[in-house]
C-alpha cells in the first residue's frame, strides 16, 4: 500500500513522506511513527502534530482521532524527545527573543499616508483660521467665493 493510499494520509502528508523515501506501509512500519514524523521534520517541513497522529492511525489502520489520550501523549514526548536533539538550522542564527523600541519620531500615521508624527509636520495640526468650509463661505487660502 503506498502512502498515498494510506488511511489518514492526505495528499500533502503523502508527498513528504515520499520525498524523505517513506512510500510503502511497511517502509513507514519498518522505521516507527515517531522516527517518520521526524524525517519529515528534519527534511525541512514544518509538520504538525496531525501528522505525528495521521501516521499512527496509518499503522494502527484506525481514525487518527481514535488514537487514545495517553498513547498521544507518549508520542509527543517521544517527538519533544527527538527534536531536542536535531542541530539548529544551517546558515541561520538561532531564534532569539525580538525586542521592538519606537521613539516618538519614528511613528507613523496610518490615515496620513504614512506621514511621521512628531517631527514637524503639520498635516496633523493645519491652522484652519479663516477657512469656512461652510456652504457660501469663502476660504481665503483658494480664491474662491
Amino acid at each position: 500500500m503506498t502512502a498515498a493510499k494510506m488511511r489518514n494520509i492526505g495528499p500533502k502528508s503523502a508527498a513528504w513522506l515520499r520525498q524523505v523515501g517513506l512510500r510503502t506501509h511497511e517502509d513507514i512500519s519498518a522505521i516507527g511513527t515517531v522516527e517518520a514524523f521526524m524525517r519529515v521534520k528534519r527534511a525541512g517541513f514544518k509538520p504538525t502534530l496531525n501528522l505525528l497522529y495521521a501516521i499512527e492511525g496509518a499503522l494502527l489502520d484506525c481514525h487518527w482521532q481514535e488514537i487514545s489520550d495517553a498513547r498521544r501523549q507518549e508520542l509527543i514526548q517521544a517527538a519533544e524527545a527527538a527534536t531536542a536533539l536535531l542541530p539548529p538550522p544551517r546558515n541561520k542564527p538561532a531564534a532569539a527573543p525580538v525586542h521592538t523600541t519606537m521613539h516618538a519620531e519614528e511613528r507613523y500615521d496610518p490615515f496620513e499616508g504614512g506621514a511621521r508624527l512628531g517631527d514637524g509636520d503639520d498635516r496633523d495640526s493645519r491652522d484652519n483660521e479663516g477657512d469656512d468650509d461652510r456652504p457660501g463661505g469663502r476660504d481665503e487660502d483658494d480664491g474662491r467665493d
